[in-house]
């Protein structure tokens, strides 16, 4: 298992991801899920990956070798031509191992998060579904997960506001939502990937790697913890009805 998310706000957005690929009482995996396609003042995509890890490693391959080429993800014009063509991809993978999968009893999940900009058009944000099609944030709607999903989405729906969040507050809100995560989901871990990313910086300017001891990542995880103790004893007491 594993969590991602991507928060579009009017300053840029930002993806964070966990890195555990599976965990057990004897084993713990660690494997990244960002992966990040860069050309320095042309074009900037961070693609997060959920589901099979083996398929997961065939479509970020073929995109990676793609684009090393300066074809694919190196020459689309727009973020929209970005996720249908990574929705290709996944549907060629799908091709190629789905029914070798199914015969073993085995489900073809790709879940994709792309976040990204190309110079002349506006950053953007999609999820991209095992079928391959995209879906797009929404100025109401403006965060995406895949993965675990349920512990992190609370904080978001609370706080993140597209056109009065700051990236910075967003970066807050997504090692919130992955702590809250972590907290309650042991399939979810460490090191952290985050990404904050200003409109039109069309570069890799603001990425950060949080491991298990990282001071930051700790002391963010016990000041949420506390904050929230102290808000819920400064709540309103609760009155019940006198018994019947």
């Amino acid at each position: 298992m594993t969590y991602c998310v991507g928060i579009a706000t009017r300053e840029g957005f930002v993806v964070a991801s966990d890195s555990r690929s599976n965990a057990g009482y004897d084993q713990i995996n660690v494997c990244r899920k960002m992966h990040l396609f860069v050309r320095p003042g042309e074009r900037l995509f961070a693609v997060l990956s959920s589901g099979s890890l083996s398929c997961c490693q065939s479509v970020l391959t073929l995109l990676r070798r793609d684009f090393d080429r300066g074809v694919g993800l190196a020459d689309v014009e727009t973020m929209y031509d970005a996720a249908r063509l990574i929705g290709e991809q996944v549907r060629h993978v799908a091709e190629l191992d789905r029914s070798a999968l199914e015969a073993a009893n085995y489900q073809f999940n790709v879940h994709l998060l792309l976040a990204g900009q190309v110079r002349g058009h506006p950053h953007d944000l999609y999820m991209i579904y095992p079928q391959g099609n995209p879906l797009r944030y929404t100025e109401d709607s403006p965060y995406l997960q895949i993965g675990e999903t349920k512990y992190g989405r609370p904080i978001l729906d609370r706080g993140v506001r597209y056109d009065r969040t700051s990236l910075e507050d967003a970066a807050r809100y997504a090692l919130i939502s992955i702590d809250s995560t972590m907290r309650s989901n042991v399939t979810v871990g460490p090191p952290i990937d985050l990404l904050l990313y200003s409109r039109d910086d069309l570069d890799l300017k603001r990425y950060r790697r949080f491991g298990e001891r990282d001071p930051d990542l700790l002391a963010i995880h016990a000041q949420w913890e506390q904050t929230l103790r102290r808000a819920v004893a400064e709540l309103p007491p609760v009155s019940f009805d006198p018994p019947c």
